[in-house]
């Protein structure tokens, strides 16, 4: 009987793994076919999109109808009833599969979401809607006085003016396109929420959020108490910013910051607000061309080990910017594009010879490099991106980091290697960054996309709610009332075509600055506020290895294998620590507005 017994429990195992076997196969062969597929459509559809975003002329139908149509046949793949019905099915069975395949089956389900073909009325007018608004946003013609002028003259007008009057026509003239895209974006409101909810989403907000695995509620927590954590920090900046701005502009000290005193449109970050003597290498750059910028980028991640970038980045990319007058206009928000998730890498930037340029260049190459390491033959197609989302903006901005500290700019001959600086004001510099990011992506962009799509936000309401947000995390107020006319949400870019998302960026702070911290610690063996990547092998390993795998890991233990900690504001905090007590002795006897916790 004992021996009965064996015998049955040897066949059953037996069966179980010839079943697993041919299980096995099936789906690799769905998977190996899907991925083709996929490779194919995509590339289509960005070389539409990037057409879109570089080449924008006004009445030009025939670029919006292309994309349209590749939109479109890339929809209806990947969110196909047999692609939805076949991933479902073979994730009934995942534990007869590997890690990897049932890695690829979540990733094409959750791409199915956004595009399900169960609802196919509702995706066509929502690609019809999104591209629409696209061209609204960045074909806009931006005025002063009538006279045209360019997104780049406006930031760099709102960075550099000491005119309040000039700085208020400009902020003003920033705010028009939101008129034109409000009813778009309460078109789109409802396309996203239907499409999603076609797959059991409650809405897009907490279908973006699914990617992480996460619920919306625990998104908006972790975005909260990185929000309280710094609040201190930011409190004592904002009474700063007062009483700096008041002395510089020649007015009385308000109680709110005036939305047209800050050097960027949306008040979210205010670095360059102030000049630090010995780290100004604007003087510098100004002598170099916006092509230098790029190239010197690419040779600080070959001084780490990295491959050149290939001649088709070079030909393909759209790196500077267009004259004022040109007829066509472009995109001018800086990005990094894969085209094909493979080899076909471009950047879309308007990099000219400045500090703002330095470091965003560093950064899209970053995006651009991890785009490199992961396309590998160990990671599938479908999983060619970041761990997570905010992986890839913590890699970029890593790099931003490292490329304006004292060590790397000497390195470079940037900076005079005598040069004398306040390294106190230098953190400050840096904190008006990090820092100051913080309440505008963790609270009013995440808050007002979660009221967008959770909660239905009316229409006649947006301009309220998001001057409301602004108010409680920035402590900004809008030179004159703002009323419903208006849509000032919606001239932040990414509310219009990468939306539900921005916390990736709020996330992505948390990540750098433990990368940072760790390469700092643990490689270079340098204080945190003063290092030098260039060409440091051993970083560049650190990085690669972070990069390599894409999305074919769970991103919470790779952090831990990778650095030895969860996700933390930590690291964070403690490189601004000092700022902290210094701040508050500045601000001694100064009136403070924001209250002390929030």
């Amino acid at each position: 009987m004992k021996k009965l017994f064996l015998f049955i429990i040897c066949i059953t195992v037996a069966s179980f793994a010839q079943d697993k076997n041919k299980m096995q196969k099936e789906v690799q062969q769905y998977l190996n076919e899907y991925n083709k597929t996929y490779q194919v459509l995509l590339k289509d559809y960005n070389e539409a999109e990037w057409k879109l975003n570089t080449y924008i002329v006004e009445e030009d139908t025939l670029s919006s109808a292309a994309a349209r149509v590749a939109n479109e046949n890339f929809a209806k793949f990947t969110g196909s009833k047999e692609n939805i019905e076949k991933s479902t099915k073979y994730l009934k069975e995942k534990d007869k599969l590997t890690d990897l395949q049932v890695r690829q089956l979540n990733a094409i389900l959750y791409a199915a979401g956004s595009f399900p073909q169960t609802i196919p009325d509702i995706v066509s007018a929502r690609i019809k809607a999104e591209k629409l608004q696209v061209e609204k946003l960045f074909g806009y013609d931006f005025k002063v006085d009538g006279k045209s002028i360019t997104a780049n003259d406006i930031d760099e007008g709102l960075m550099n003016s000491t005119n309040v009057d000039e700085r208020l026509k400009l902020w003003n003239s920033s705010k028009e396109v939101g008129k034109g895209l409000k009813d778009g974006l309460a078109n789109l409101q409802q396309l996203r929420n239907k499409s999603v909810q076609a797959l059991g989403y409650k809405d897009f907000f907490s279908y973006q959020v699914a990617e992480y695995g996460m619920s919306s509620e625990e998104m908006l927590k972790i975005n909260q108490d990185m929000i309280k954590e710094i609040w201190p920090l930011y409190r004592e900046l904002h009474t700063w910013a007062r009483y700096y701005l008041a002395e510089k502009y020649k007015q009385e000290v308000p109680d709110m910051l005036p939305a047209q005193w800050l050097p960027n449109r949306w008040g979210q970050e205010w670095n360059g607000m102030i000049k630090v003597e010995g780290l100004d290498i604007d003087p510098v750059l100004k002598t170099k061309s916006a092509e230098w910028i790029v190239k010197e980028g690419e040779k600080f991640y070959i001084s780490l080990g990295f491959d050149p970038l290939p001649q088709t980045f070079w030909k393909k990319s759209s790196l500077y910017p267009l004259s004022a007058d040109s007829k066509i206009k472009k995109n001018n928000h800086a990005s990094a594009w894969h085209i094909d998730n493979a080899n076909d890498l471009r950047s879309l930037m308007s990099v000219e010879p400045n500090t703002a340029w330095w470091g965003t260049a560093l950064h899209e190459l970053g995006h651009i490099y991890y785009f490199m390491s992961y396309s590998n033959e160990n990671v599938p197609i479908i999983l060619r991106t970041g761990a997570n989302r905010a992986y890839h903006e913590a890699i970029g901005s890593l790099i931003g980091l490292a490329a304006i500290q004292k060590p790397f700019l000497t390195n470079l001959g940037l900076l005079e290697k005598d040069s004398k600086s306040d390294e106190m004001l230098g953190l400050l510099n840096e904190a008006l960054d990090y820092i100051v990011f913080t309440p505008f992506s963790a609270g009013v962009m995440t808050e007002f996309e979660y009221d967008l799509y959770a909660n239905n936000l009316p229409k006649d309401q947006y301009n309220a709610k998001w001057w409301e947000l602004v108010r409680k995390y920035q402590g900004i107020v809008p030179p004159s009332e703002r009323g419903e006319e208006y849509c000032d949400a919606a001239t932040k870019t990414h509310i219009n075509d990468d939306a539900g998302q921005y916390y990736d960026y709020a996330l992505s702070n948390l990540l750098l600055f433990q990368f940072h911290d760790y390469i700092s610690k643990k490689i270079l063996k340098q204080d945190p506020h003063a290092t030098n990547y260039w060409g440091n092998k051993e970083i560049g390993e650190f990085l690669y290895n972070m990069m390599k795998p894409g999305m074919s890991v769970d991103w919470r233990e790779h952090l831990r294998n990778t650095i030895g900690e969860d996700m933390s504001a930590k690291a964070m905090m403690d490189y601004f620590a000092p700022l902290y007590d210094y701040l508050k002795k500045v601000n001694e006897g100064r009136k403070y507005t924001l209250p002390e916790a929030i």
